[in-house]
C-alpha cells in the first residue's frame, strides 16, 4: 500500500515545479489536472501572514461571501427561540433549538458545521465555549453568527460564507471550491478570499502582510501562488 501511495503522489508531482511561483490561472489548471482521487476534490488556499496571533492587535478574523460556493453540502445549527427559531428553519437550518441544543452539544453531539446564534441566547450558548470554541464554530458577532436576521445568516452560510480565523503559526487557509468547479469559477473564490484577507489587515501587521500563499487540492500536490496574481482581473 504505501508503495502505491508513493508511486500516486510522484506521478502527481510530475511537471510541478515546487519552487516556482505560479499565476493564479496557471496554478488552478495543474490542480485540476493533478486530481486524480476518486471523490470531487476539494480546493484549498493557505496564506501565510506576517503577524503573530498571541498579541491582539494582530489578530486575523473575518467572513467572507464566496461568489461561486463551496460546492459542499453545509449543515447549520441556530440557537434561537420563537419566531426567529421559526424564521431560521423556513430560511433551511438544519438544527434549531435553545435550551434542548444546548444539552446536546455538551454532551459532544455535533451533528453541523456552523452555529448562528441570536443576541438573547449568548448567555446560554456562552456555556458552550469549551466544546465549540476549539472547533471554531463559537457564535461571534464580528463574522456575523451572532445576530437577529437568522434568516440572512443561514442563507450566507448555506450559501458559500466561508469563517476564517489565523492560526498560531500566522497562517489562514479555506476550501474555496471543488476541482469539479470550472478554472474560472475557482479563481474568483480563490481571490474573493485573498481579497478578505487583505481587507482584514489588522493594525498591529508590520512590513510584508501577505508572506507566502499556496493552492492545493485534497489530495494534490501543494503549489505556490505569486501573490500579484490574487490581484481582481
Amino acid at each position: 500500500m504505501a508503495k502505491k501511495i508513493a508511486k500516486r503522489i510522484a506521478k502527481a508531482r510530475e511537471g510541478i515545479d515546487r519552487d516556482k511561483a505560479y499565476g493564479l490561472d496557471e496554478a488552478v489548471k495543474l490542480i485540476k489536472e493533478k486530481a486524480t482521487a476518486k471523490f470531487d476534490e476539494t480546493v484549498e488556499v493557505a496564506i501565510n501572514l506576517g503577524v503573530d496571533p498571541r498579541h491582539a492587535d494582530q489578530m486575523v478574523r473575518g467572513v467572507v461571501n464566496l461568489p461561486n460556493g463551496t460546492g459542499r453540502d453545509v449543515r447549520v445549527a441556530v440557537f434561537a427561540r420563537g419566531d426567529k427559531a421559526e424564521e431560521a428553519k423556513a430560511a433551511g437550518a438544519d438544527i434549531v433549538g435553545a435550551e434542548d441544543l444546548v444539552e446536546t452539544v455538551q454532551k459532544g453531539e455535533i451533528d453541523f458545521d456552523r452555529c448562528i446564534a441570536t443576541p438573547d441566547m449568548m448567555p446560554l450558548v456562552g456555556r458552550l465555549g469549551k466544546v465549540l470554541g476549539p472547533r471554531g464554530m463559537m457564535p461571534n458577532p464580528k463574522v456575523g453568527t451572532v445576530t437577529a436576521d437568522v434568516a440572512a445568516a443561514v442563507k450566507a452560510s448555506k450559501g458559500g460564507a466561508v469563517e476564517f480565523r489565523v492560526e498560531k503559526a500566522g497562517i489562514v487557509h479555506a476550501g474555496v471550491g471543488k476541482v469539479s468547479f470550472d478554472a474560472k469559477a475557482i479563481e474568483e473564490n480563490v481571490r474573493a478570499f485573498a481579497d478578505a484577507v487583505n481587507r482584514a489587515k489588522p493594525s498591529g501587521a508590520k512590513g510584508n502582510y501577505v508572506k507566502k500563499v499556496s493552492l492545493t487540492s485534497t489530495m494534490g500536490p501543494g503549489l505556490k501562488i505569486d501573490p500579484a496574481s490574487l490581484a481582481a482581473s
